[in-house]
């Protein structure tokens, strides 16, 4: 005996393979710009930790270098540092635009880090 095979199966699988496929393209966009954010706000925590050592001006220069070689835009690296007794405050304020199917999407990104 043989069986007719209907091809509604296949394109049905090919349609969801699609649409996850373009689910992780787009995904990959908006995760990049966190993991951005993340290394970035890893780097104030570094500078923020060995500012005994450092000049603000020079946080300041060496943050900017880092929000540069990330691909942050030119406002990443306007960065303010605030001394207090207590310890050191940095933090920044950026946005970072992302072009999804139909939309254009602005994340706005504050990092900011103390330490004692």
């Amino acid at each position: 005996m043989v069986r007719v095979r209907r091809g509604a199966g296949r394109l049905g699988c090919l349609i969801t393979l699609l649409l996850l496929a373009g689910v992780v393209y787009f995904g990959v966009n908006v995760g990049e710009v966190y993991l951005r954010y993340y290394r970035y706000r890893d780097a104030m925590a570094q500078a923020a930790r060995f500012a005994q050592t450092r000049s603000d001006d020079a946080i300041r220069r060496g943050l900017a270098n880092v929000a540069d070689s990330l691909g942050l835009p030119p406002a990443a690296g306007r960065v303010q540092v605030r001394r207090t007794n207590r310890g050191i405050a940095i933090e920044a304020t950026y946005i970072e635009i992302v072009e999804l199917p139909g939309t254009v999407r602005e994340f706005e990104f504050h990092p900011r880090v103390e330490h004692p």
